[in-house]
């Protein structure tokens, strides 16, 4: 099994009311990711932790060592929170990111749903391994494609895809060979909406403890004003 580090930090934020994210943090499993409750509708903190304790379940059942399904599992997680969401929310339902790495056989198995993300630090360089599934986001690929589209200034952030919906989601799904020293984060849009991609960088190179790592992203992401939840879950591989 792939030695590794890991830790997480979570924050209400100075705005919010409710911590409507969720860290997936289990280490014997070797998973870990973020999920955030949908903001606008109600029940985000109950559709995230649906989805977190499925999502865990289904891979501690697996075994340390069996194959995995991300996709079979992210889509049982979607299945689980609309099902929920027709008994809390029947007329608008309840939703929320996924961003889910596991490790096994020395690589790390993703699969995204949403605007949280995953990073990857090695040697100094940092790569985001997701691309969150906005409204901007899906326009300019479209537009890419040759196709004509247009969407209102106040939608650009808007989500096009999430956890809970009546359908089925399509699910991003990465596979990553793992290396000595390899750092990933998990982190919700708390984080990333206020600290660019360099801070990031700066910040996971700083410390090869994981605790620090997430300690200091969530404290500069309140420094910042905190405007919604901030969660990082951060891992470091010591032997793949």
């Amino acid at each position: 099994m792939t030695v590794l580090h890991a830790a997480f930090t979570s924050d209400i934020g100075r705005i919010r009311k409710e911590n409507e994210d969720r860290a997936l943090f289990d280490e014997e499993a070797q998973l870990f990711g973020v999920a955030d409750g949908v903001g606008g509708l109600p029940g985000g903190a109950e559709a995230a932790q649906e989805a977190v304790d499925v999502v865990t379940a289904a891979v501690a059942a697996a075994g340390s060592e069996g194959d995995l399904d991300l996709k079979l599992i992210v889509t049982a997680a979607n299945d689980a929170v609309a099902t929920l969401g027709r008994s809390m929310s029947p007329g608008l339902g309840i939703g929320s990111t996924l961003t889910v790495g596991c490790i096994r056989r020395s690589r790390l198995k993703l699969a995204h749903v949403g605007d949280s993300r995953a990073y990857s630090w090695r040697n100094g360089d940092i790569l985001c391994l997701t691309e969150d599934h906005s409204v901007e986001n899906e326009a300019r690929r479209r537009r890419a494609q040759g196709e004509v589209v247009y969407y209102s200034e106040s939608q650009r952030g808007a989500l096009t895809r999430c956890i809970g919906q009546a359908l089925p989601p399509e699910v991003d799904l990465a596979e990553l060979p793992l290396l000595s020293g390899d750092r990933f984060i998990f982190c919700t849009d708390g984080v990333t909406r206020v600290i660019s991609e360099k801070e990031l960088r700066d910040l996971v190179g700083a410390t090869d403890k994981p605790s620090e790592i997430a300690r200091s992203l969530v404290e500069l992401a309140l420094k910042r004003g905190g405007p919604d939840n901030a969660t990082v879950v951060a891992v470091v591989i010591v032997a793949p």
